[in-house]
Order: structure tokens, then C-alpha cells, then sequence
């Protein structure tokens, strides 16, 4: 008997001795490797890319019809053509994919300033966003229905707009941005007065996801140093998410999602943590980024027709920026980087000769996930 009590005390301490082994040369093994990760063949924002992105919204942006208003009727007064309603924003489809058309000019001049046709494009974006044509546009919000009227994606892409104007160092952006300023001054405190009333923000994959909103006004105002701005929108941000837990990454995404309810909040929080206190968030709401081998199939389209459909190339692009913000300074995430490649390459070359569905608003989309891989 107690020779098998030896043996079995034996087996014991060699077991406990070889799993004790095991751990610290997988966790040497992972240390290593998360500064040594070899990422796949990044997509690069040319000027041959920039001239073919660019198209896009030039072929959209004076382009009056087909067009979505998103219009509340408050009589036979307020049917008006959508130039009429919007003269600096009718074009591109909607209010909104016309304000990114327009951000996504500013940004191509802005990193190639030898583009095709730069001084024309410099001329489109003076005749639309006018002085006179502004201040028609601030009247419209100011109309009794419109107090709500594109709130907050198209809030939140003004906003990134007038932060591209005030970070291009051009004459031209000078008048640009002193055009833009009555409407980024009413956006600004359309923000700062709605953001205490939201007592629960809008978990989606499309235009009212609250942190794509915040996240983009955040910029705005960190950029602009406004302080009352960035202020609302952390403190509110902070109460919205800061408890998160365990998010369901895996049920996304919708059938016509184009944002990522989950890696935007990830994004938005690591505008608002110090990297400590954000890892520790992280490690709560996503624990499965951490591991090196972690992966999430690229949204499908099997439509690019359908206006609905495509917007899964929307997601593709979206959850990449969001990827490599979070990344961002933290190397132990820097598998996340494959990922974006990945989900960029899936969907930036079915963005050029697309049908208007997806033409209309994916440059701007592909404009900035591809800009945020060189952040």
C-alpha cells in the first residue's frame, strides 16, 4: 500500500512539475511572437488609388437624382427638389454620403496634392459649400421637423468633414472652413444638447449607432481642443459603456449592417482610457482579441446591386478602422492588423465601376479604413 501511495504522490508532483513547464513556455512562446507578427500584404493609398477613389464622388456629388431626402412633411410647402433643400448636400443619394463625398475630396487633396484634376475639384468643393448655400442648409435644420434630421451620422461626418478642412493646410481650406463654420457651430451644439438627454445608446450596425457618432465628434473636438464638446461626449460615452461586458461579437453581423457594434465601441473607449485602463476594459468586453489566432469572417455581399446588401462592404471597411484603432500603441493586439487587411482587400476592389448602390458612399468608407493603416 504504501508503495503505491509513493508512486502516486510521484506521478503528482511530475504532472504539476510538466503543466508548470508547459505554461511558462507557452506564455515565453506568445510573448514572442506578439512582437514579431508578420502581417499580410497591406493595400496602399497611392495616387493612381487616389485618383480611382476619387472618381467616386465626383460622379456623385452634383448628381441630383435618385435622392433620399429622409424628409418630414409639414405641409405642400416643404416639397421642394433636393437642390432646393440642400444646396451644398443634394447630391450623392442622401444628405449624409454627400457630406462624406465632400470630407473624401478634402482628404484626397489634402495627401495628394498633385491629384487628377485638383484645381477643378477645388472649384466643385468652393460652388458647393458656398457661403450662401451653408446658411440654407442651417436654415433647413431650424425648420420645426428637422431638429432630429440626420442625427448623428450625418452629425458625426460634418463634423469629420470641418476636421479635415481645419487640418489641410491650403488657402482654399481656409474659405472652405469659415464657409462650414454657421453649420459646425449648430452641430456642435446640437451635440452638447442631445448627449444629456440619451439615456441609452442605439447598439446597431447602421447610421444611429451611438459610439460611430461619438467617435467621430470625439475626434472633432480633441483635433479643435473644444473642451465643452469633448467633455459631453466622454462623460457620456463613459456612463454608456464603461461597464460593458462580453459583447456579442459572434452574432454580427445584420443582414445590412455597415458598422460593427461592437469593434465601434472598442474603438470609441480607446479614444477615452488611458492604455492601462483600456486593456483592463478590453480584456472584459472582448477577451477573444487577445489571442493571436482570433478571427471573424469578412461581411459576404452577395448583391452589389441591392442597396441593402452592399452595405455588408461597408462593415468590411468599418470594422477595419476600428481594428486598427484598437491596436493602436498596443503591440500584444497587433494580429488584429491582419484582420483589417484582410477585411479591406475583401471589399476595396469591388468599390471601382460599382453600381450606384454601393459607388455613392463605399470610397469614403474605403478613404478612411485605408488611412487607418498608417495610423
Amino acid at each position: 500500500m504504501k508503495k503505491y501511495l509513493v508512486v502516486l504522490i510521484f506521478s503528482i508532483v511530475i504532472f504539476l512539475f510538466n503543466c508548470n513547464n508547459t505554461q511558462k513556455e507557452e506564455k515565453t512562446i506568445s510573448n514572442s511572437e506578439i512582437e514579431h507578427v508578420e502581417l499580410v500584404e497591406a493595400p496602399v493609398l497611392n495616387l493612381e488609388q487616389a485618383n480611382k477613389l476619387a472618381n467616386l464622388p465626383l460622379h456623385c456629388i452634383n448628381t441630383e437624382y435618385p435622392n433620399r431626402l429622409s424628409q418630414t412633411l409639414g405641409g405642400d410647402e416643404d416639397l421642394k427638389s433636393p437642390t432646393e433643400l440642400h444646396p451644398a448636400f443634394y447630391g450623392c443619394f442622401d444628405w449624409h454620403s454627400s457630406v462624406h463625398g465632400h470630407w473624401s475630396l478634402v482628404s484626397l487633396l489634402k495627401s495628394f496634392p498633385n491629384i487628377d484634376n485638383a484645381d477643378a475639384i477645388k472649384q466643385k468643393l468652393l460652388n458647393n459649400i458656398s457661403k450662401q448655400n451653408i446658411e440654407a442648409e442651417v436654415a433647413y435644420f431650424y425648420g420645426k421637423h428637422n431638429k432630429s434630421y440626420e442625427r448623428t451620422y450625418g452629425w458625426a461626418w460634418l463634423l469629420k468633414l470641418a476636421e479635415e478642412l481645419y487640418t489641410w493646410d491650403d488657402e482654399i481650406a481656409r474659405q472652405l472652413e469659415s464657409n462650414l463654420q454657421p453649420l459646425t457651430d449648430l452641430i456642435v451644439g446640437k451635440y452638447i444638447e442631445f448627449l444629456p438627454k440619451l439615456n441609452y445608446p442605439q447598439r446597431v450596425g447602421t447610421h444611429s449607432n451611438t459610439a460611430f457618432g461619438l467617435s467621430f465628434a470625439y475626434d472633432y473636438a480633441e483635433t479643435l481642443k473644444d473642451d465643452e464638446l469633448k467633455n459631453a461626449i466622454r462623460a457620456r460615452a463613459l456612463f454608456f459603456y464603461k461597464n460593458d461586458k462580453d459583447c456579442p461579437i459572434i452574432w454580427e453581423p445584420s443582414g445590412s449592417d455597415f458598422l460593427s457594434p461592437c469593434l465601434e465601441e472598442a474603438a470609441l473607449m480607446k479614444r477615452l482610457l488611458s492604455l492601462e485602463d483600456y486593456k483592463l476594459w478590453l480584456n472584459d468586453f472582448l477577451p477573444q482579441l487577445k489571442d493571436k489566432n482570433f478571427t471573424i469572417e469578412v461581411g459576404l455581399v452577395s448583391d452589389r446591386t441591392d442597396g441593402y446588401l452592399v452595405h455588408l462592404d461597408g462593415v468590411n471597411f468599418s470594422r477595419a478602422w476600428s481594428l486598427n484603432k484598437i491596436a493602436e500603441d498596443l503591440p500584444e493586439y497587433n494580429h488584429l492588423k491582419n484582420i483589417s487587411i484582410t477585411h479591406i482587400n475583401y471589399s476595396l476592389p469591388s468599390i471601382f465601376g460599382d453600381s450606384y448602390e454601393g459607388g455613392h458612399w463605399l470610397g469614403s468608407f474605403a478613404i478612411y479604413a485605408l488611412n487607418s493603416m498608417t495610423q
